[in-house]
């Protein structure tokens, strides 16, 4: 596996939609940057939020998830109590390649504030908006901006296309759009 550069992430994004809305060129100037880096993607995040408090003293069960343990926020900027979470969504839409994986790690910015951003794999030829996780680790609230950079997606082509791909198998979470909570 190869890391992809700025060079392909461009043309992929042009010729076949991968990233939409795409930003060409890293965008800073008072925000917490996102666009095109050097070798990734510097996704945002959209202003709807799932913020997680545990009024209903429920059980965070992945086999029988409940919202009620979610607060739905509409905001610029999210505020996460002390050592909780909050899901929110990218403003961008990704259509992964066959034979591309995209891994995504948190942004210094956060990680420096004990916001960790959680994110798991894009498989070949997923799409969809991806689900953020943000979890505060620290005793303080954290905020979250939305409208600017949240986490950065690397791309890296495998040897050859994977012979069952995750549109293959029609994924669970294929072609999510919004916050997408657990399913089973």
């Amino acid at each position: 596996m190869s890391i992809l550069s700025d060079r392909w992430i461009r043309q992929e994004a042009r010729h076949s939609s991968m990233i939409e809305p795409f930003v060409e060129r890293q965008q800073r100037d008072g925000v917490i940057s996102y666009g095109l880096s050097s070798y990734g993607y510097d996704a945002r995040v959209a202003d709807e939020f799932k913020v997680f408090t545990n009024v209903h003293s429920a059980v965070v069960d992945p086999k029988n998830f409940s919202d009620d343990s979610f607060v739905d926020m509409k905001t610029d900027c999210c505020v996460i109590p002390p050592n909780s979470f909050a899901l929110a969504r990218t403003i961008e839409y990704f259509r992964i390649p066959r034979d591309v994986l995209v891994i995504c790690l948190g942004k210094s910015t956060y990680a420096r504030c004990g916001i960790i951003v959680n994110v798991t794999p894009l498989e070949p030829e997923w799409e969809g908006h991806v689900t953020l996780e943000f979890s505060n680790t620290t005793p303080l609230p954290a905020k979250i901006y939305a409208n600017e950079g949240a986490c950065q997606f690397l791309f890296l082509k495998g040897n050859e296309p994977c012979e069952v791909s995750y549109g293959d198998r029609s994924g669970k979470y294929m072609g999510q759009r919004g916050v997408t909570l657990p399913r089973l």
